[in-house]
């Protein structure tokens, strides 16, 4: 699948501090990109009341996506305190 990158999502991961996290959102970009549809990607799930919205599980950080088509779109990369204050 294709990914792209909002300028909130990379403005999240410059935040980040660990580098062990930032290596592990790295690895799950990689995955995204390597899967030929949404039952491939691990820790998916998708986000009730808003269609298309989905996240990722990264440790204690969530990665917000949007599915268009054939396209993934990585929307907010934060702690799971405050991912759900600003995705969806």
């Amino acid at each position: 699948m294709k990914a792209i990158f909002r300028s909130s999502f990379l403005r999240d991961l410059k935040k980040l501090r660990e580098k062990s996290v930032r290596s592990r959102v790295k690895d799950c970009v990689e995955q995204v990109e390597n899967a030929a549809g949404l039952s491939e990607i691990p820790n998916l799930i998708k986000i009730s009341g808003a269609t298309g919205h989905y996240r990722i599980r990264i440790g204690d950080y969530r990665a917000g996506l949007v599915v268009e088509q054939d396209a993934v779109i990585f929307v907010r990369c934060l702690h799971r305190r405050d991912i759900y204050r600003y995705f969806p």
